[in-house]
């Protein structure tokens, strides 16, 4: 574990150098410069579309983060060459993609951190309204879905020759899955046998990250699932994260690396 988490330092720490993390911090000040023009409104449902946008942004955000890093994770060991020092040290195949793993979640985790710090604080201060359970689970749902979604691209990273084309496929599947897989049961209702089937078998099977978009329960400060219910999202999360690792280990494990 100790090399694993060896291994995240470094991807996190590229993170810092690179622009996304510049990016961040520049998405962040426009989400509170939005959050701050509602004083000049006096009303109730502006605050609701401007904090609906808002967190529209940071869902946004982190997912093109989490995507985008996670793509050239070790496709650039490779073509950089330090995958073959790497493996000599030693380190082996599994402790490497946990290690790209770990490290992409929690760079994820910590750019959640900075959007919803500010959102809170603005958010807070305009309303008068603190419910930090409600924010703290609803970073807690976001941050155990990009889990899936790093597991995903990381699969796509040892499938797919060139990191770019790995990440268009990913956003692809992504917004279909966010934008249709909750749409997929009553679509097969409709069908004939055995497109019907073939419908359920693709609704059970796709990971629905839609379920851990709770954006309205945050807009319109309703009460967020309980915690048993988190609880349950956060394992299903893991078991399709666990299941995309070892798919990705499988490949890894057998790809030719001067390839």
């Amino acid at each position: 574990m100790n090399i694993v988490f060896a291994l995240a330092g470094v991807v996190m720490k590229e993170m810092y150098r690179r622009k996304d993390f510049y990016v961040l911090f520049v998405l962040t000040a426009v989400m509170t410069l939005m959050m701050a023009s509602v004083n000049f409104f006096h009303d109730a449902k502006v605050v609701r579309i401007i904090k609906d946008v808002c967190l529209l942004l940071i869902w946004l955000s982190a997912l093109v983060i989490a995507v985008t890093m996670t793509a050239r994770q070790i496709p650039a060991e490779r073509e950089n060459r330090t995958i073959f020092p790497l493996l000599a040290k030693p380190v082996s195949r599994v402790q490497v993609v946990l290690g790209k793993f770990a490290g992409c979640w929690f760079a994820c985790g910590l750019a959640l951190l900075v959007f919803y710090l500010f959102f809170i604080l603005i958010s807070g201060t305009r309303e008068n309204y603190w419910p930090m359970l409600q924010f703290f689970k609803a970073i807690w749902l976001q941050w155990t879905m990009l889990g899936v979604v790093v597991s995903l691209v990381l699969l796509g990273s040892v499938v797919f020759a060139a990191p770019s084309s790995n990440a268009t496929i990913c956003f692809v599947v992504i917004a279909g899955v966010l934008l249709l897989g909750r749409h997929l049961n009553h679509l097969a209702v409709q069908q004939a046998e055995p497109l019907r089937t073939v419908v359920y078998a693709l609704y059970f099977m796709v990971p629905h990250l839609e379920w851990f978009d709770v954006r309205d329960f945050v807009v319109n400060d309703r009460p967020l699932p309980g915690l048993v219910d988190c609880g349950l999202a956060t394992c299903y999360a893991a078991l399709y994260s666990a299941v995309l690792l070892f798919a990705t280990w499988l490949v890894f494990r057998r790809k030719a690396l001067n390839q």
